[in-house]
């Protein structure tokens, strides 16, 4: 058994169906809940892949916060020094915090807006250390690189 086989036994394949599925049919975009769903992908895949494990043991630990504004949602997310963890609302000191609208926010996410652009025209506001953004987009980018290897299962 090679390690994609391995690792697509510990994740969740309902699950990654069901985003995949909601990302393709656009429905992902939908309700901001959905994010959630991508995050315990996430989770668990950064449990399981190698990349993802390194990535997430060197990292300097982030706790970022997401406020959207329309619909009213927050979501907060936890990654570094080995850890991946999220949920639904607020937590407490973040290293940064941004603010959006849920139409940039899925777009940011699906590749449709570019967040330097988002931010440069205000759509974004992003308060703290701009430095964990760029780490927090570098594992985004990372991780969604891997979960297209499951896509593709």
């Amino acid at each position: 058994m090679d390690r994609q086989e391995e690792v697509i036994k510990l994740v969740d394949m309902n699950l990654a169906r069901e985003v995949k599925e909601l990302r393709e049919s656009g429905k992902l975009n939908e309700d901001p809940k959905n994010i959630l769903k991508s995050m315990e992908l996430m989770k668990q895949a950064s449990a399981e892949i190698d990349s993802l494990k390194e990535e997430l043991e060197d990292m300097d630990q982030i706790v970022s916060q997401f406020v959207i504004s329309d619909p009213n949602f927050k979501y907060w997310l936890k990654a570094g020094k080995g850890i991946f963890e999220f949920g639904e609302g607020e937590t407490d000191d973040p290293s940064f915090t941004m603010k959006t609208t849920w139409k940039t926010l899925s777009g940011m996410l699906s590749g449709e807006v570019d967040g330097t652009a988002a931010y440069m025209s205000g759509d974004l506001q992003i308060e703290g250390n701009l430095q964990d953004v760029m780490g927090y987009g570098e594992l985004l980018r990372l991780a969604g690189e891997e979960l297209q290897k499951l896509d593709e299962e």
